[in-house]
């Protein structure tokens, strides 16, 4: 397997530029594809406060509000629909969409209006699934004779893909995730408070232009069980502390996943890492175009197997061995035994066996990668090690 280094190098970018016009073109055109063969004439996106992605690859713009909507149809110009006039200022100067309009819930009546005089047949929404019910009632009753569909994996599936544009922009995510965890790791200190602990991480990479940051931190030794927000507890001689720092940078996500001890490390945390950097390993060896997540999954499980630890990798002890990435921090596919979705060239994962074990307790340790056809592409500079800061 060959993999490349190339797109590790530090990247600037101004999150608040614009997406270029190609760009929109390329998604319009694969999206359009997807709804072709999905026999869908208007696909929807509805973007609730925590899943905006969708709205935003239609749109090329964020979205700030509790929610928003875009519309594009299977010819014709697509349609913004924004609950806060900053929305629709930030939809309008990204140069995508022409026809940006307010919208009021809970019936959204604007947006059902602009439906009902476009005469779809087959209406397909993506995050149909969060859709409040006030809203599908109005589109319904709105859209007499419109077979309405769930889009959330048609645009999940187009978006798995990643096109150059939006590679550089994971590139920079993933350059500012190596700078948050050098913070990290000098604000471990003795006495340190946990949320001490992120508010430099979170100075550092809003210093560096991130616009968001998903984030789980856990001290302590063997009782730690899995990670958390930020608590008061306070850093001592010998804990471990564990996180999941994920910045957001020009609307896309990178996450690095890293444990460090305060002082020298013991024979339990020894160990631990190297049963995690094997199972790393053996993850990442597994990657490429045209594998299943399933087969990272399993990959990285059978490390825990062979040394009698397989109990662990259950969901009693662990969620999933990695995920995607993109305009949100945990897109399809999720690497867990049983999914066969399959990773194409140019998809964006993070491989990690995070999980409990007696050794240790809870270890953490994953990179992203891009997928390419002969292995994967790094996107961390930060060594694969168990850190020791001075205590």
């Amino acid at each position: 397997m060959n993999v490349s280094r190339e797109g590790t190098t530090d990247v600037r970018l101004d999150p608040h530029e614009a997406p270029p016009l190609a760009e929109r073109d390329l998604r319009y055109e694969r999206l359009r594809g997807a709804m072709a063969d999905a026999g869908v004439d208007v696909l929807l996106a509805f973007a609730p406060a925590w899943r905006r992605e969708h709205v935003r690859y239609l749109t090329g713009a964020g979205t700030r509000a509790s929610f928003g909507f875009a519309l594009l149809p299977a010819a014709g110009e697509p349609a913004a629909f924004a609950a806060a006039p900053e929305d629709a200022a930030a939809t309008a100067a990204a140069g995508w969409v022409a026809d940006v309009r307010p919208v009021t819930l809970p019936g959204a009546g604007e947006l059902v209006s602009a439906l009902h005089a476009r005469r779809p047949s087959r209406l397909g929404v993506a995050h149909l699934e969060l859709l409040p019910a006030a809203v599908l009632e109005r589109l319904r009753g709105g859209l007499a004779g419109v077979e309405i569909i769930p889009a959330t994996g048609l645009m999940a599936a187009v978006e798995l893909v990643k096109s150059t544009w939006e590679l550089d922009r994971v590139r920079a995510a993933g350059a500012v995730c190596d700078a948050g965890w050098e913070a990290f790791l000098a604000s471990l200190v003795p006495g340190a408070a946990e949320y001490e602990v992120v508010a430099g991480v979170e100075a550092r990479l809003k210093g560096l232009g991130a616009e968001d940051n998903f984030m789980l931190i856990a001290s302590g030794r063997d009782d730690v069980r899995g990670m958390t927000p930020p608590g008061p507890r306070r850093l001592g001689r010998g804990d471990m502390v564990r996180t999941e720092l994920t910045p957001q940078v020009g609307g896309y996500f990178a996450q690095i996943c890293r444990s460090a001890v305060l002082g020298p490390a013991d024979s339990g945390q020894r160990r631990s890492f190297a049963l995690f950097r094997e199972a790393l390993d053996a993850g990442l060896a597994a990657v490429r175009a045209g594998v299943t997540a399933h087969d990272v999954a399993a990959a990285q499980n059978d490390v825990f197997r062979r040394h009698g630890l397989g109990e662990y990798t259950t969901s009693r002890y662990t969620r999933v061995r990695g995920h995607g990435h993109g305009l949100h921090p945990d897109e399809i596919p999720a690497i867990v035994e049983g999914d066969r979705t399959v990773l194409p060239d140019g998809a964006v994962v993070i491989v990690h066996p995070n999980t409990y074990t007696p050794l240790a307790g809870y270890h953490v340790l994953g990179d992203p990668v891009v997928v390419t056809r002969s292995g994967y592409t790094p996107l961390l500079r930060t060594a694969r090690e168990l850190f020791e800061a001075p205590a």
